[in-house]
């Protein structure tokens, strides 16, 4: 008997929610999942469960999308949560290829800000059905209706038709677990927010009898089943060991089959023995399957466009380990080794790019930005991999025989008192002003449009010039012309003038030259560097100088040595700090700086050449 299939789904709704970093994305999906009934009454559940990855939950920030579902009045919603963070766009633009709406989170404070724009564009651009969230509505100084309209000149501004325009608002806190449609609502659940879903979002609809169509918009894996295709199905119906076509990005084709078949209920992946139009299926089986491939019935192969990702802005060269330390923290050592983990990253990373060079020994590695290489350097080291990189370069590129580099939109919010100090040195980096205006609370709103590589290094100042209470965000704004020569570190390093180990006595005696990096004990090498000098040049110092034991004691000069406590740095001030010619090396136990030239005579060569 035939079943007569629906070709509108209305039993499912897929959404995405898309917000800037930190609006409180990860934190509503969690209380979704709470009052949907998928937890038992006395389970334990952690904050923020959505972001499992160490990473994410040490940082704060959502770096993969991650998928679950849940149940409302018999209606699945499938939801994607997307990162915040502009470096890891990549992964919010794929995403929204498997949904039909998207739920768009904004703070009630601090109203719309860089990635608010990037994900609503790319939303819109895609005609997705856009539902406003106005999120920590009880937040101090929470201003919804303002942030509506600002919300709505975003809309404008972004070439919103007039259905889009026509937005439904919902105002939560997703931290107390409330939803209302009156901004005033202190209380209650987050059925409202159900209910916005299922009246706005469009339900899937496809025909259920034609050949199938998958397109697959990430990829996860799994220790036992190997590699894992996620992806929606567009057409058709699939099932479990079906024989299927797999269409490659190369435009080449392979028969293939699936050997299981996934489907989300809640956190977990359950499988299934078939889907069809609409379900967001997880499939393994298929060995090799890239992001953006589609599988189709063997009777009619009509491969899916894929959407276009922005190319990276940023990149930087990872180098086989060759400082006299090499081989004695990492287990991963090899140029073969690291070769392989590069190319694999490539592979559920669609915004990253990787290349060989003319040395076998270095790949050079592009992303979006330097948070974006900086959680693959960090991940690496975690996984064992020991290796170089070199300073961060932005890619430029040449039009009509002009050179063109990216250029970045700086949204910054710091105290009054800090204004001068922010624009004096963004201007100094050729950043331009082009939007300032006042925030209650005595706070300044700044907008810049600035050089890729002015950013570079800027973090650590930023921070340091305001005291820790400025806040500072930014988003990809396009090619523009090579706007001039940067000055960005204005001092120079502390150098250790040959191996061993750092001793007080050597410290002491360096320690008023400029700012030391490590303590003593400390095993280090000619080249290596080991502070910041006070001056505009490279300094070599004896930090393993020892004092020579005599007979003879002298008043006052014995006394204990008090040493200044060193700066420690971060695995993105190191990346900040370093020069072109210098490197920073990377264990699983250290992370240390470099000359890229370790021996001083060489270096001295080196430089009387380039005069």
């Amino acid at each position: 008997m035939k079943v007569n299939l629906l070709k509108t789904r209305v039993d499912i709704r897929n959404i995405a929610i898309i917000a800037h970093v930190d609006h409180g994305k990860t934190t509503l999906v969690d209380e979704l999942l709470k009052q949907s009934g998928i937890f038992r009454q006395n389970e334990q559940v952690q904050d923020r469960v959505m972001d499992s990855n160490d990473l994410e939950r040490e940082r704060g920030i959502t770096i993969l999308s991650k998928n679950t579902s849940v149940q409302y009045n018999n209606i699945k919603i499938n939801i994607v949560d997307t990162p915040g963070h502009a470096d890891f766009g990549g992964e919010v633009e794929r995403i929204l290829m498997m949904v039909d709406g998207v739920l768009l989170l904004v703070d009630a404070f601090e109203g719309c800000m860089p990635q608010t724009r990037f994900v609503l564009k790319k939303a819109l651009g895609l005609e997705k059905k856009v539902v406003v969230v106005v999120n920590k509505i009880d937040r101090p100084g929470a201003r919804p209706d303002e942030v509506i309209d600002e919300v709505l000149d975003l809309f404008i501004e972004l070439g919103a038709n007039d259905d889009q325009l026509e937005f439904p608002v919902v105002y939560a806190s997703g931290r107390d677990g409330y939803a209302s449609v009156d901004p005033s609502a202190r209380g209650g659940d987050m059925r409202p927010l159900f209910d916005a879903i299922i009246e706005n979002i469009e339900a899937p609809k496809g025909d259920v009898d034609a050949p199938l169509q998958v397109l697959f918009s990430s990829l996860d894996y799994d220790d036992y089943i190997g590699r894992i295709g996620i992806g929606r199905v567009e057409r058709g119906r699939i099932n479990r060991n079906d024989n299927v076509v797999l269409c490659k990005a190369d435009g080449s084709q392979e028969n293939v089959k699936i050997s299981r078949l996934y489907q989300f209920d809640g956190l977990k992946r359950v499988e299934v023995e078939s889907a069809s139009v609409g379900d967001i299926i997880c499939v393994s089986g298929i060995t090799g399957l890239n992001i953006g491939e589609t599988i189709c019935s063997p009777d009619c192969i009509e491969p899916l466009p894929f959407i276009k990702i922005d190319e990276p802005t940023i990149s930087m060269n990872f180098i086989v380990n060759d400082s006299p330390f090499a081989g004695k923290e990492g287990k991963f050592v090899t140029s073969r080794n690291l070769r392989d983990r590069l190319f694999k990253e490539v592979e559920t990373n669609v915004s990253m790019r990787v290349e060989e060079t003319e040395s076998t020994d270095t790949f050079k590695v592009s992303g979006r930005g330097e948070l974006h290489l900086s959680i693959l350097i960090e991940t690496m080291r975690r996984q064992g991999y020991e290796f170089q990189v070199s300073r961060p370069k932005v890619i430029t590129k040449i039009e009509n025989g002009v050179l063109l580099e990216p250029m970045e939109l700086l949204i910054v919010e710091v105290p009054e008192e800090y204004v001068g100090a922010v624009m004096m040195k963004i201007g100094s980096r050729r950043g331009e002003l082009e939007n300032m205006g006042t925030r209650d609370g005595g706070s300044t709103h700044l907008e810049f449009k600035i050089p890729a590589r002015g950013l570079i290094g800027y973090r650590s100042e930023f921070m340091t010039d305001t005291n820790g209470n400025g806040i500072m965000n930014n988003l990809f704004a396009g090619y523009e012309p090579f706007k001039g020569d940067i000055e960005t570190r204005e001092r120079g390093s502390i150098v250790a003038h040959e191996s061993g180990e750092s001793t007080a006595y050597g410290l002491f005696n360096t320690q008023d030259r400029g700012r030391l990096f490590i303590g003593p004990g400390v095993p280090v090498y000619e080249g290596m560097i080991v502070g910041e000098c006070s001056k505009n040049e490279d300094l070599t110092c004896n930090i393993c100088k020892a004092k020579h034991l005599t007979n003879t004691r002298a008043s006052g000069s014995d006394d204990a040595l008090r040493l200044v406590p060193h700066t420690v740095l971060s695995l993105e001030q190191s990346m900040e700090f370093i020069k072109d010619d210098e490197l920073m090396e990377v264990t699983p136990v250290s992370i240390r700086l470099r000359k890229t030239i370790l021996s001083k005579d060489l270096r001295l060569k080196q430089q009387f050449k380039k005069k």
